[in-house]
């Protein structure tokens, strides 16, 4: 048996026992002197709290097998790091001993070579997550998503001036990557747990969205680098202060499918128009939103509901899939149909 079908079989706490074990070796080829690690969060990739002797903390990400090349994963740190320098808070990247971004990792048992990376601790809270929801009180709403667009408007900015070095590569979340024959996130289509009313609302839907995008077009002034996955979770919250983590996703894609992912989690809850109306706001005090724009949130709300789909489809064997897929298809069918019904 091979060593992913080995470990593929293994109970996702057995899993997470073997990754532990893996960080905990790769700590060493960092400067540190490592006291302990605490697992934050062993979902897509592995992510740890490493406590040091001197009572300092830093993020060690061991990454999932295959998301990215080691040339993607290299320019994913080099556009943080031009947005650190454009004066956009993100994590600060810690180089290895041998002065690396990122190491290469062989662990008996784990299926690798696995990428290892280190960064600075960043205080705050997460502002929620899909399981638990807003962790953020009502009253801190409209300033939080306020700044959330500012934020996001800030690196739409800085991706359409900034020229990336020529070795630079990320993947796309264009009309073939959210549509095409093999999206991004997979065949969102042909996830099992859907109905056959279901899959054929969404066969439909990925035809009139990919129509739309190419109507839409690829130009600067709405297509670029975008962060992508723009969640609570990937958001902490520091009292009025707020810092943007976790880039694993970022590419090139469309700024208001950035925007249809910043809201796409609270569309139920009772504070979704007064979010959705600072957010719009406090981008438009960064850069120029069109209404002719906007007008397609629905459409982009919903190709991002297809997305999720696709990650749960193949992940199918995945524990956090199978509790997560009642809850996603839900979401994305009422994307759909708000889109269709409105279009």
């Amino acid at each position: 048996m091979s060593v992913f079908s080995a470990f593929s079989e293994l109970s996702p706490v057995e899993q997470a026992a073997r990754l532990h074990q893996l960080a905990l070796a790769a700590v060493s080829l960092w400067p540190l002197d490592c006291v302990r690690i605490e697992a934050i969060k062993v979902r897509e990739n592995a992510v740890y709290a490493v406590h040091t002797a001197d009572s300092r903390r830093v993020v060690l990400r061991v990454h999932r097998l295959g998301y990215h090349s080691d040339e993607a994963l290299r320019s994913e740190l080099t556009w943080m790091q031009a947005l650190a320098e454009h004066g956009i808070e993100v994590p600060r990247a810690i180089p290895s001993r041998a002065g690396k971004p990122f190491e290469l990792i062989e662990f008996e048992g784990v299926p690798g070579p696995r990428q290892v990376d280190l960064f600075e601790w960043i205080e705050g809270r997460q502002l929620g997550s899909v399981e638990q929801g807003m962790s953020a009180q009502f009253q801190w709403i409209e300033q939080i998503y306020g700044t959330i667009g500012e934020l996001a408007a800030r690196m739409h900015n800085q991706s359409c001036s900034w020229q990336p070095p020529a070795e630079f590569e990320r993947h796309s979340w264009c009309g073939e990557g959210l549509t095409g024959a093999a999206p991004l996130w997979g065949r969102f289509w042909e996830l099992e747990a859907l109905t056959t009313r279901q899959r054929a609302l969404f066969e439909h839907l990925r035809a009139r969205i990919s129509r739309s995008l190419a109507d839409f077009g690829t130009t600067s002034d709405r297509f670029g680098l975008i962060h992508a996955d723009l969640v609570p979770e990937n958001i902490l919250v520091e009292g009025k202060r707020l810092r943007i983590i976790d880039f694993d996703d970022a590419g090139f894609g469309w700024h208001m499918f950035e925007i249809a992912t910043s809201l796409y989690f609270i569309r139920r809850e009772s504070f979704y128009e007064v979010a959705r109306e600072a957010l719009i706001a406090g981008y438009r005090r960064h850069r120029p939103l069109p209404d002719e724009h906007l007008r397609l949130l629905p459409m982009f709300l919903a190709a991002r509901g297809t997305t999720y789909l696709g990650w749960v489809h193949t992940r199918k064997g995945e524990a956090t899939a199978r509790e997560l897929t009642p809850q996603l298809i839900e979401l994305a069918v009422a994307a759909a149909d708000d889109y269709l019904g409105a279009a």
